[in-house]
């Protein structure tokens, strides 16, 4: 019995030690597989074309985007499904195009959940372990803007409260595999510009800056031009910081970085046309080492590909209700990209398009809306715009600067953009392009079809449209020329007196009756 009783002492023994072998063994495995996911940093820019200088821009310098490019992919046919923010992230946070997750409404349907099946990928890369960080406490604005049409929370848990991501503001190596999406605000226009200017140690020369032919050569449009690359360099001095701390953390070997915009750059054809320059965005990405990769990249990227791309290399399945596609797929062959504008602000835009490898297609559902259509946000935001008006008052715009102005827009356009790259010539009524014009309609038709919203519920945001500017024009006139002479002068100063001013008006009201 006392012989027996031994033995299965050292029986029970070896027993334990074997299971706490295998505990710490499959422990430690655990650890491996997931130190071996890498991390991603998604950098996304604001309101931002092909304006870095490895890209071609004259007059911007742009060394760190210029490194990533060289040691990662610089992608030159990446194109956003909309082209107002809230709609492309919208879809870019699910990977589905906006129009059928019916968020393609800009700042509409904001207590809306999103329709089943749809998940934000974020929910997805929690499920294989990531934990996703929300913006970075040394960036402009900390970095934390995610504007997306449906309900949501920054932080929480998606299953419960809708929440997108897990923390704020910084990753950590005991954070991996993390997920970090981190915006650039500093190229979203705002008040901040001059400043931006004034603080930088080696201001952009206007005389340097070379315009698209649809600009007017004048000095309020140079400057503001120069001004919008002084932003893009801020923007590069940010993301060396960013690079600098993935260093000195220890992960930067590991981790995917993709830089993107959200949209094309806030200026004449750009954010809110679906031209090329309001359309087609920087996409660099740097690969973890040892990663075989192309130096460049003529792929057709839709910006929901990305998204696609994120879950592939997360191990993440990719679920059926995707639009998107994995670009690092051998499999991946697109063919075109499909964008909508829909509703921005107080203008109801119903805008179509296709764009392939050479053309381009757009069809204008609602022509009556002309391309200058007066929109509130964007007389503050455009200099461009009011100094071109009075030029072509005056007669003074040539014929492919005057078009923006004129009261209609075209029923369709296309467009040969390799041969044509401003997009000056309107090719639908030239009969020697018929059967691409007839080819490229079919196909937009097919998919309004495809991405038909699965909802109808339409509830936007109600904005002030032309009524803060008309504030400033009945009580600042002087205010107002040096806005109509292309001058910036202050949005959020201006907003906050018409606000006052119309407090006061109530209060009178009520004292009144």
């Amino acid at each position: 019995m006392t012989n027996n009783t031994s033995g299965m002492r050292i029986l029970q023994t070896v027993i334990l030690g074997l299971s706490l072998l295998c505990i710490t063994s499959c422990s430690h495995k655990e650890k491996e597989n997931k130190l071996e996911k890498p991390n991603i940093v998604w950098v996304m820019l604001e309101d931002i074309s092909h304006d870095f200088e490895c890209y071609g821009m004259p007059a911007v310098k742009t060394p760190t985007f210029n490194a990533l490019a060289e040691e990662g992919t610089l992608y030159y046919n990446c194109y956003g499904t909309a082209s107002i923010c809230s709609t492309n992230r919208s879809a870019m946070m699910v990977g589905a195009h906006q129009r059928l997750t019916n968020t393609h409404h800009h700042r509409s349907n904001r207590e809306e959940p999103l329709a089943s099946p749809f998940q934000p990928f974020t929910y997805l890369l929690k499920q294989q372990g990531y934990t996703n960080v929300l913006g970075h406490k040394n960036v402009m604005k900390k970095g934390r803007k995610i504007d997306v049409n449906f309900k949501h929370k920054p932080i929480g848990k998606w299953e419960e409260d809708y929440g997108l991501f897990d923390k704020f503001d910084e990753f950590t190596a005991e954070d991996q595999p993390f997920f970090a999406q981190i915006q650039l605000a500093v190229t979203h226009r705002g008040d901040w510009w001059t400043e931006v200017r004034e603080q930088s140690e080696h201001p952009v020369n206007p005389a340097e800056v070379q315009l698209p032919p649809e600009y007017a050569d004048h000095p309020a449009i140079r400057l503001d031009w120069a001004k919008y690359l002084d932003q893009v360099e801020y923007a590069d001095n940010e993301m060396k910081m960013l690079i600098e701390e993935l260093k000195a953390k220890g992960v930067y070997d590991n981790t995917v970085i993709i830089v993107i915009g959200d949209n094309g750059r806030c200026n004449i054809k750009g954010k809110g046309y679906l031209h090329d320059p309001g359309s087609r965005i920087p996409l660099i990405i740097k690969w973890p080492e040892g990663y075989e990769h192309d130096k460049e990249s003529q792929q057709i990227i839709a910006s929901t590909d990305i998204t696609a791309t994120i879950l592939d290399i997360a191990g993440v399945e990719l679920p059926d209700y995707l639009t998107g596609q994995s670009f690092i797929d051998e499999n991946f062959d697109r063919k075109n990209v499909y964008s909508y504008r829909g509703l921005w602000d107080e203008i109801p835009e119903q805008v179509s398009s296709i764009t392939g490898e050479r053309f381009r297609y757009i069809r204008n559902d609602k022509p009556e809306i002309p391309y200058d259509a007066h929109q509130g946000y964007l007389e503050w935001y455009r200099p461009a715009v009011h100094v071109m008006r009075s030029l072509s008052e005056e007669g003074k715009l040539n014929e492919i600067q005057q078009r923006w102005f004129e009261p209609t827009k075209p029923q369709e356009e296309l467009y040969d953009f390799i041969n044509d790259p401003f997009e000056t010539h309107n090719l639908a009524n030239n009969p020697e392009y018929k059967d691409v014009l007839k080819q490229m309609r079919q196909e937009t038709l097919e998919m309004d079809q495809q991405m038909s919203p699965v909802s109808k519920v339409y509830d936007p945001k109600i904005v002030p449209g032309l009524a803060p500017v008309n504030f400033v024009k009945e009580h600042y006139p002087k205010e107002y020329q040096r806005m109509l002479d292309g001058e910036e002068i202050g949005y959020k100063k201006y907003s906050k007196l018409y606000k006052k001013h119309l407090a006061k008006e109530k209060s009178k009201s009520v004292q009144s009756k």
